[in-house]
């Protein structure tokens, strides 16, 4: 089949006519969606409804990134693949039968792992970039490719009953680039504070809702139409019916330095995002000794636990369960005018939450647990 993204054919009026209607899209917008090309990295539980919804609305060019098979496991949630494709390449599939869906779209599928050394030549020729990972080296990856190559990141994630989506670096109507996703998460969460849905399972309507909504995000990049999600990260939590959007801003040094040394290797990202390193922002502790003192002469503070709630359940040390996934839906819950001391397993969760709430949400009474419940325990005095 022939593609000429000059123009519209009379097939395809028919086929987005329910676009053309809308005053904020017609002909032209519609136009700007053939002319288009997307890059889905991942086709799993995000990707899926992503690319569903691209090729149902007309983008032009498609890209699918995915080295994994279609496993039985998937098919809760991956409504694009059936019982028959069990063991097969995901993004074969995906091309196939997204082709059946629209065959007016070119695809290109890339039957690998997106990674240092192939990425600049996988990303390169796509105008935006859908990030359906599942796992931060790769989330990480995009992000530094985006910036130097000056392209639109978005972004989604999914945990349990809870998802988030974010446009990052997108070139706004002043000039500037919008906040990445180092401007939001500088520091990566260790492997034990970033489980995967194979570890703690996720409901499978959440990816598809995510999955959509960075379909709409990217379908507004594309036209024009509407308030993107840049500079702020939507929070969904599906099980609570709560929606809550995350403010923060771009660091100019971080992109700058990204932008201007070498990309790191992929072993490099799998360090970064696995190491137990803590960074030091600035962040107040406390010591068992001192906390024990406390609740011993009964001083008028607030105690709050991030870990998950069967690590609450099995053993605790008291206080208000507020896991590091949830935390965010809940700052009204967080006192501002008393001292708030937040632990975990070891204190780097904590830490990390505590991050987060300073610089995103102002708060200046927090105290993070030194060493986390383990030196409270180990601590007979």
């Amino acid at each position: 089949m022939l593609f000429d993204s000059n123009y519209l054919t009379q097939d395809e009026r028919n086929r987005y006519s329910r676009h053309i209607l809308l005053d904020e899209i017609r002909e032209k917008g519609q136009l700007k969606l053939k002319q288009a090309s997307v890059l889905v990295v991942g086709a799993g539980g995000l990707g899926v409804p992503v690319l569903q919804y691209l090729v149902a609305a007309g983008v032009g060019k498609i890209g699918i990134v995915d080295d994994d098979v279609v496993e039985e496991s998937n098919l809760q949630r991956q409504v694009l693949y059936s019982t028959a494709h069990i063991g097969k390449k995901k993004a074969d599939v995906a091309a196939k039968n997204l082709f059946l869906l629209n065959p007016n779209i070119q695809y290109q599928s890339f039957l690998e792992k997106i990674h240092s050394d192939n990425a600049f030549e996988i990303v390169n020729d796509y105008n935006i970039i859908v990030d359906g990972t599942d796992n931060f080296p790769a989330r990480y990856l995009l992000n530094d490719l985006c910036v130097k190559l000056d392209k639109t990141l978005v972004s989604g994630a999914i945990f349990k009953f809870e998802g988030q989506i974010g446009v990052f670096n997108h070139l706004m109507n002043d000039g500037k680039r919008s906040g990445t996703y180092r401007c939001l998460f500088p520091q990566a969460p260790s492997a034990d504070d970033s489980p995967d849905c194979a570890t703690t399972g996720v409901m499978g309507i959440v990816p598809g809702l995510i999955g959509m909504m960075q379909a709409a995000e990217v379908v507004k990049l594309i036209t024009g139409v509407g308030k993107l999600l840049v500079n702020e990260l939507l929070l969904i939590d599906i099980k609570e019916n709560s929606y809550r959007n995350l403010s923060f801003h771009r660091d100019e040094k971080a992109a700058a330095k990204i932008k201007n040394e070498p990309l790191s290797s992929s072993e490099d990202y799998k360090f970064f995002c696995s190491s137990n390193e803590v960074v030091s922002y600035d962040i107040a502790e406390i010591s068992s000794k001192e906390l024990k003192r406390r609740i011993k002469a009964k001083e008028d503070f607030q105690l709050i636990d991030v870990r998950e709630p069967s690590e609450h359940e099995l053993i605790n040390i008291g206080g208000e369960l507020m896991p590091m996934n949830d935390i965010f839906f809940h700052t009204h819950k967080i006192n501002k005018q008393k001292p708030v001391i937040l632990y975990c397993k070891v204190g780097e969760r904590s830490e990390w939450v505590i991050r987060q709430l300073q610089d995103k949400y102002g708060f200046n009474n927090l105290y993070n647990l030194k060493g986390g419940m383990r030196a409270f325990l180990a601590d007979g005095n």
